[in-house]
């Protein structure tokens, strides 16, 4: 592997990027070229009772309704009810009924899921969910492949979400020990449809889709176009200056569906010009802690900037190939190229100052922060998919090997807050209860502060089920990669009253590491449509796995001498299809540990070491189906019990034997929709999210230490005017609850959930 050490002394970005660039290039027609070669000779060649496996759609849900009954990812060879892990599945017909656009919207139909808005002064933007307890968002796929920045994720061209929980290194690779999340596009089919969507609604939101399939007449059999095109305007209920603002196409094209050899070159383009949220002043919310005392402020106060921004560009081309070599035997190749482009500038608020004894003359601090970062990846992912017999013993076999280079390069301007700042420089504060979007605003300025990190990696892995008779099965998995990454980065300090200000070049960093991940499980299958399994896995994250960032200071936790954070879980767990296979039941009790954290021990001056242990204890329910042809449910219910098992033991930061935040104890979600005789049909859900702790110390001395529980219900109603057109009405927060619907850190300012609104929603087919 000495290539993966040449990259360590050098970066041949321009040499990439051409590389990639020609590729692509070569792709389309390299392709065309390969199915109009093969068409002629496997059709002369297969006998006439040779099996034709089913085109790459397939391998998505089987349309029953809501539910799913596969995994569209190859490396899950059985059906879900005989995959010992939990998975959810949330399918588009879901997310078409809610309104759902953004993958955060989509992820409430599975418990055990919360928000996190960021650290102390840095917003978070885009897709920080935390899952069973752990930071998963750095875990999120797209076809299996590791989708990268700090974006938030648009629906429209998503045939399915996958949440994939409890470690599982095997499948991926690095990742959080909570699971990971797979989006599955869309992709061309042999048959005519379209379908277009227009939405109207509260807060002025404007929203409209198309997703058009034609099948073609071309040379090369079985070719199909698909087409969807988005494009958003919207407001946020209750955040007048909040706006979230995008479009997107993503054309693709395949060639040999139906036969032997398949082909399928697919494209995305996203742009988003969004104004951010840094939330709102938590002072004088319930349990919010301060020696001042003084109401809460109004949850619609704005105390950013109107040139705030949050544009984003993204670019993705696949190239994917298929090859039934012979009847159970598949063989697939995978090529993605992709880009993500990210320029931030975002205006948070901190601490509030109430020296004046007077609450209307309260000052609250503001934090303008920004980031310019890119994102790149380069993979090529070959798997092969074997049915075949041991003797009396059915294997399904899933086996390949991945090359991955991913790198992120950001850039940072300096922190206009700091006191020790010349006056010149410093933010001014907002009134706490009257911010003004005409306050003067300073606009940070680029310093020369850098980090350039990237991760060059090759893999290997396995899967086989094991069929030992009708009632048993074994599955296992083992993933063995070899990676290597680096950092450069500069650091800025700012001017003070008595020092200049300096950018200093840190010393390059680098780790080569080769990480073995792993699962096994028995599956006891007491009847046709049910079982009961057992299953054990882990996963690794090692230093700079999450943000490709590696450090020298003694308390982070991406030291490249630092061995990998380790992830394990034991599940138990039963899942039956019920009603004729049109609703699953799915139940499954666990324990999720993550070990080798850095933690002080707590003495000034503290020492660092790799003891820390969080673990969550829990329980997971779930529904998802049609009871009747009218009546469907999707309903889920997650119990945790987070610890810290060994962390801090002592002084200020003291938290060995506290909660890990961002995981409420009990979580429920529920959708419902029936369909009367006449063509209207009716539904809603409830959410439930529990108490939520923002820090695991266990004293907390100032700001907001928790979110109260909440319920939100939703309704929905849809009527079908003709047989091609129909019309649907979304009340989203029906009885209008106040509630924090993400918390940073420090406690010092949140995000309020959307209040009571509503989406007026034109569908058309054709």
């Amino acid at each position: 592997m000495a290539y993966i050490q040449a990259r360590k002394h050098a970066h041949p970005l321009r040499r990439t990027q051409s590389a990639a660039a020609a590729f692509a290039a070569l792709a389309i027609p390299a392709a065309v070229h390969a199915q109009q070669a093969a068409a002629p000779a496997e059709a002369a060649a297969a006998p006439a009772s040779t099996q034709v496996l089913p085109e790459i759609k397939a391998k998505s849900a089987a349309d029953n309704g809501i539910k799913a009954d596969v995994s569209a990812s190859p490396k899950f060879t059985q059906p879900l009810v005989d995959t010992p892990q939990t998975i959810t599945v949330i399918k588009k017909e879901v997310l078409q009924q809610q309104g759902a656009t953004s993958l955060t919207e989509a992820l409430r139909n599975t418990p055990g899921i919360t928000l996190q808005m960021g650290e102390n002064g840095n917003t978070q933007t885009g897709d920080a969910i935390f899952l069973r307890g752990f930071d998963t968002s750095a875990s999120i796929f797209v076809d299996g492949i590791r989708d990268l920045g700090s974006i938030s994720r648009d629906t429209f061209n998503i045939e399915q979400v996958e949440v994939i929980k409890g470690p599982s290194g095997s499948d991926n690779g690095r990742g959080a020990s909570s699971g990971y999340v797979n989006l599955i596009s869309k992709s061309p089919q042999l048959q005519n449809f379209g379908n277009a969507s227009v939405s109207l609604g509260t807060d002025d939101r404007k929203r409209a889709t198309v997703d058009l399939n034609r099948a073609l007449d071309l040379a090369v059999p079985g070719s199909a176009l698909r087409l969807n095109v988005m494009a958003q305007d919207y407001g946020t209920p209750g955040r007048d200056e909040v706006k979230s603002k995008r479009w997107g196409f993503a054309p693709s094209l395949a060639f040999g569906l139906g036969t032997p050899t398949r082909t399928v070159l697919s494209y995305l383009h996203v742009e988003h010009d969004n104004r951010p949220d840094g939330g709102v002043s938590t002072f004088g919310l319930p349990g919010y802690i301060s020696a001042a005392t003084g109401p809460a402020v109004n949850s619609k106060n704005y105390y950013g900037s109107l040139n705030d921004f949050d544009e984003v560009s993204v670019d993705q081309f696949t190239a994917r190939i298929e090859h039934d070599i012979a009847p159970g035997y598949t063989l697939r190749n995978t090529t993605r190229l992709g880009r993500s482009e990210q320029d931030l500038l975002v205006t948070g608020v901190n601490a509030v100052t109430t020296t004046s004894g007077n609450p209307a003359t309260y000052t609250v601090a503001r934090t303008r922060q920004g980031k310019h970062q890119n994102n790149e990846i380069l993979t090529n992912q070959t798997n092969l998919n074997a049915e075949f017999a041991t003797g009396a013993v059915q294997h399904s076999l899933s086996t390949g090997f991945e090359l991955i280079y991913e790198r992120q390069r950001t850039a940072t301007p300096q922190t206009l807050t700091n006191t020790t700042l010349p006056a010149s420089l410093r933010q001014p504060q907002a009134n706490l209860y009257a911010p003004s979007v005409g306050d003067v605003f300073l606009t940070p300025p680029y310093k020369g502060a850098y980090a350039n990190g990237s991760t060059l990696s090759a893999a290997v892995y396995a899967f086989d089920t094991l069929k030992l008779s009708e009632q048993w099965l074994l599955n296992g998995g083992v993933r063995w990669e070899k990676f290597h990454t680096e950092t450069n980065s500069s650091t800025f300090t700012a001017q003070t009253n008595t020092s200049p200000e300096s950018l200093v070049q840190n010393p390059q960093l680098g780790l080569t590491d080769t990480l073995l991940s792993w699962k096994v499980g028995a599956v006891f299958k007491p009847a046709p449509n049910g079982s009961v399994y057992v299953t054990v896995s882990n996963s690794y994250q090692p230093p700079g796995g999450s943000n490709f960032s590696l450090a020298s200071t003694a308390n982070s936790a991406n030291r490249p001498d630092l061995d990998p954070q380790e992830g394990s879980n034991i599940e138990v767990g039963s899942k039956w299809d019920l009603l004729d296979g049109r609703l699953s039941a799915v139940a499954a009790v666990y324990r999720s540990e993550n070990k080798n954290e850095l933690v002080s021990d707590g003495a000034t001056p503290a020492s660092f070491s790799q003891v820390g242990k969080r673990r969550v204890d829990g329980a997971e329910l779930g529904l998802i189906g049609q009871i009747t042809p009218a009546l469907s449910l999707s309903a889920g219910l997650a119990y945790m019990d987070p610890q810290i098992i060994q962390g801090v033991p002592a002084g200020t930061g003291a938290n060995q034997g506290g909660v890990i935040v961002f995981s409420p104890k009990l979580t429920f979600t529920s959708w419902v929709t029936y369909k009367l005789p006449f063509g209207l049909t009716v539904g809603g859900g409830a959410r439930y999210v529990d108490t939520v702790a923002r820090s695991s110390n266990l004293v907390v001395t100032s700001n907001l230490v928790t979110t109260p529980d909440y319920w939100v219900a939703d309704a929905m109603l849809a009527y079908d005017v003709t047989k091609n057109f129909s019309l649907q009405l979304n009340v989203y927060n029906l009885f209008d609850k106040e509630y924090i619907a993400a918390l940073n850190n420090g406690g010092s300012r949140y995000v309020p959930g959307a209040e009571r609104n509503a989406l007026l929603t034109a569908n058309f087919s054709f």
